[in-house]
C-alpha cells in the first residue's frame, strides 16, 4: 500500500525483479521491490491505496518472501522506518 499520497514515477523491472517508485509531494521517493505493480506509470495514488503485490517466486530472504522499501530525499537514502511512528532503526542482516 502507498505509504503516502504520490504519483507513480517508475513501474517496471530492474534486472530480474519488479520495482515500483512513488514520488511524494515533498519530493521524497519511495521504492518497493520485488513487486508487481497494480497501478500505471503517472497515476496519482492516495495513502493506503494498494499499489502493488509481492512478486511470487524465490526470495533471497531465507525461507520467507520479503519486501524491500527504500526512501530517498534527493540523492540520499533515509531510514523508512523513521517515517513510521513507533518503529526502531533499520538493521542490516548479514
Amino acid at each position: 500500500m502507498a505509504p503516502a499520497d504520490g504519483v507513480v514515477s517508475f513501474a517496471g523491472h530492474v534486472v530480474d525483479r519488479g520495482v515500483l517508485t512513488l514520488t511524494h509531494p515533498d519530493g521524497t521517493r519511495s521504492s518497493f521491490e520485488p513487486v508487481d505493480a497494480v497501478v500505471d506509470l503517472g497515476a496519482a495514488v492516495s495513502r493506503g491505496e494498494t499499489v502493488a503485490t509481492l512478486q511470487a517466486g524465490p526470495s533471497h530472504c531465507p525461507g520467507v518472501p520479503c519486501l524491500h522499501w527504500g526512501v530517498r530525499r534527493g540523492p540520499d537514502y533515509v531510514d523508512p522506518l523513521g517515517l513510521v511512528a513507533g518503529t526502531g532503526p533499520v538493521v542490516l542482516l548479514p
